[in-house]
């Protein structure tokens, strides 16, 4: 018995996985870059674990979002400026989305 292994096939596959990480990474990075010069920094309350220790206490991510307000209130940039990154960033996001859901489509239907 006898195992042949199409090196070419792998290769393609492997370019294609790296790619579309790399795409995925890349437009999310992105988004959330665009999203913050926007004036929308994403505030996150802690998760609450059981047996866990929270790092983040309510006193830090009250003063977190006040320091998030105070940053875009203080932001040099003109409302048509934000408006445009803030479009840019739900771009990016819709981009990565879609790299997911092609992705998703050659392994369902191309193969």
């Amino acid at each position: 018995m006898s195992v042949d292994i199409d090196w070419s096939a792998f290769l393609q596959v492997f370019a294609a996985a790296l790619l579309g990480a790399c795409a995925v990474v890349t437009f999310y990075a992105l988004g959330l870059r665009l999203l913050v010069r926007s004036g929308h920094a994403p505030v996150v309350s802690p998760a609450e674990f059981t047996d866990a220790i929270t790092v983040v206490t309510e006193k830090e991510l009250k003063r977190a979002a006040k320091q998030a307000a105070k940053a875009a209130r203080k932001s040099p940039l003109t409302d048509a400026q934000k408006r445009v990154s803030l479009v840019g960033a739900y771009a990016c996001f819709a981009l990565c989305a879609a790299a997911v859901v092609v992705g998703i489509l050659i392994i369902v239907v191309g193969h």
